[in-house]
C-alpha cells in the first residue's frame, strides 16, 4: 500500500492519465451500447479489423522494425508503416522504440522501466505508462529512422487518432465511435500490455536468456506472434518470433507476404541449427 501511495503522490502523471481513463470509459459506453441494441454489433467487425491492422503495425513496425530493425523497407514505407503504428495510440515510434530498447538493455533488472519482478505484475502492464519520468524516452540514434516525418509523427502522434476517430464517429456516430474506436483499442493497449508484464510471468522457457521472458500460446494468438516472448529474447533481431511451424506467429506471415512484394527485404531469421544448439527447454505452463 506504501509503494502505491508513493506512485500515485510522485509518480503518476495525472495529465496523461485522463485521456487513457476516458478512453476506456467510452470502450465500456460501446459495451453498454451493445447489450441495449445488438443491431449496433456490425461495429464490433469494425473493431476487431482495427483492432487486427493496428496490432499488426505494432508488431511489426513499432517492435520488429522500428525497436530491432529486424528487416529492412524504404523512407516511404516507413512513413506508412509508421502512421498505421501511430493510430495506435501508443505514442511516437521513436517513444516506442527508445522504452523497448532500454528494456532489452536491463531485462527484468533494477532499471527495466516494466518488469514484473522489480514493482509487480500491474506497474509493468500499465503503471510505467503513466508514469511521469516515462513521458520521454532513451533516445534513438538510428540516422535512417530520424527523419523529419518519422520525427513529426513522433511528436504529433495524437493527431492520426484523432482523425481516426473523427472518422468513425462520421461514419456511425456514437456506436462507431465507442465501439468501433475505443473499445478495439482499449483491447489494444492491453494485449500490447500483456507482453510486457504476462510474457514475463506465466508460460515456458525454451532458452535461459536471463530475465524471466516466457512463451505463451494464447497471448501469441492474441498479438499476432508477440506472445513467443522467450524466443524473441533470445534472438532479438529476428523478423520471425514463432521459430517453429506449430508457434503461430501472423505478424511475420504478413512480413514474408510483403517480402515478395518487394514492399520489405532483408529479413533477419536465426538457422534451425543456431536454434537448436541454443534451445535449453525449461519447465513452465502456459
Amino acid at each position: 500500500m506504501k509503494g502505491l501511495t508513493n506512485y500515485f503522490q510522485h509518480e503518476f502523471d495525472w495529465i496523461r492519465a485522463w485521456p487513457f481513463v476516458i478512453a476506456h470509459g467510452f470502450g465500456v459506453y460501446g459495451i453498454y451500447l451493445l447489450s441495449i441494441d445488438w443491431t449496433h454489433n456490425v461495429w464490433l467487425w469494425w473493431a476487431a479489423f482495427l483492432y487486427a491492422v493496428r496490432m499488426f503495425s505494432i508488431t511489426a513496425v513499432y517492435h520488429r522494425y522500428f525497436s530491432h530493425r529486424s528487416y529492412q523497407t524504404n523512407r516511404l514505407f516507413q512513413f506508412i508503416f509508421a502512421l498505421l503504428g501511430v493510430m495506435s495510440v501508443q505514442k511516437g515510434p521513436l517513444w516506442w522504440a527508445g522504452w523497448h530498447r532500454h528494456h532489452h538493455r536491463y531485462s527484468d533488472q533494477p532499471k527495466d522501466v516494466h518488469s514484473p519482478r522489480q514493482r509487480g505484475f500491474w506497474y509493468s502492464h500499465i503503471g510505467w505508462v503513466l508514469a511521469r519520468k516515462t513521458n520521454y524516452a532513451p533516445v534513438v540514434k538510428d540516422p535512417d529512422l530520424n527523419t523529419s516525418e518519422i520525427r513529426f509523427l513522433d511528436q504529433w502522434h495524437y493527431l492520426p487518432p484523432i482523425v481516426l476517430g473523427t472518422i468513425m464517429f462520421y461514419i456511425g456516430g456514437m456506436p462507431s465511435l465507442c465501439i468501433g474506436f475505443f473499445l478495439s483499442t482499449v483491447f489494444l493497449w492491453h494485449g500490447t500490455f500483456f507482453v510486457n508484464s504476462l510474457a514475463h510471468v506465466i508460460g515456458t522457457q525454451r532458452f535461459a536468456t536471463g530475465d524471466d521472458s516466457r512463451n505463451n500460446f494464447w497471448l501469441a494468438f492474441l498479438t499476432c506472434g508477440e506472445g513467443w516472448h522467450n524466443n524473441h529474447h533470445q534472438f532479438q533481431w529476428s523478423v520471425r518470433q514463432g521459430l517453429f511451424w506449430t508457434e503461430i506467429d501472423v505478424s511475420y506471415y504478413i512480413l514474408k507476404f510483403l517480402s515478395l512484394l518487394g514492399i520489405v527485404w532483408d529479413l533477419k531469421i536465426p538457422t534451425s541449427e543456431l536454434v537448436q544448439k541454443t534451445m535449453q527447454e525449461k519447465p513452465g505452463g502456459l
